[in-house]
């Protein structure tokens, strides 16, 4: 626990750096453009595709194509947020390190486009088969009322703590399959503490690249301490 809230701090420090600002630029810009493109998309779409079916009206495709874009904002956001950073990771991960960490950052390789797009591939991938997985647990919980919420929750815990300290491990690991030195649990803490920032408005926008920051120096911290 004092590692992950050291971390954030740290990263929270960090945000006003202009690298990190310009990654916070692109990646809200693009983030909030691909859910401006759904959301358009959701409205021409749906009376389309309803049209054969019932005619509803103007206003009540209108009120329906909200709240299907407000569900998929919620449900997407994460999963959006942390694939479109995953394009700029290499870009926060080198800003912390040569503030923090400059003789570690000497080493480091930074990563081509392909990898990048498997990166961040993979992270989609591994997010929809973990809520799917997520589904049946949370179907179960639903008489406790708050149970399918903390499933969910626990989920992207889960996953966040994996994608956000890889964005720095990535660079800096030698074989292929070594697994990323962050502990469990610390990466457990700072996935939940950044899908907690993910519910809060506004604050969700600079959560992912928070969280970048905040892995980048777990990794670095459990690196030092293990060559120490």
């Amino acid at each position: 626990m004092p590692a992950v809230i050291n971390a954030l701090v740290l990263a929270m420090r960090q945000l006003s750096d202009p690298p990190v600002l310009r990654v916070l630029a692109k990646s809200i810009a693009i983030t909030i453009g691909l859910f401006v493109l759904l959301g358009f998309g959701i409205s021409e779409g749906l009376p389309r595709l309803m049209s054969g079916y019932l005619d509803l009206g103007g206003e009540t495709y209108a009120i329906l194509s909200l709240i299907l874009t407000l569900f998929a904002l919620w449900f997407l956001f994460r999963i959006v947020a942390v694939a479109v950073l995953q394009f700029f990771a290499d870009e926060v991960v080198i800003a912390v390190e040569a503030r923090h960490y400059p003789a570690a950052s000497l080493g480091a390789r930074r990563l081509p486009f392909r990898e990048d797009l498997s990166n961040s591939l993979g992270s989609i991938a591994r997010t929809i088969g973990i809520n799917l997985l997520a589904i049946p647990i949370a179907l179960l919980l639903i008489p406790t009322g708050i149970g399918p919420a903390i499933a969910f929750f626990g989920a992207n815990a889960i996953l966040l703590g994996r994608e956000l300290t890889d964005m720095a491990w990535l660079r800096h690991r030698q074989d292929p399959g070594a697994r990323s030195p962050a502990g469990r649990v610390d990466r457990l803490i700072l996935g939940a503490a950044v899908a907690g920032l993910m519910l809060v408005p506004f604050v969700n926008l600079l959560a992912p690249v928070l969280g970048a920051a905040a892995g980048t120096h777990l990794v670095h911290r459990r690196l030092r301490n293990d060559n120490a």
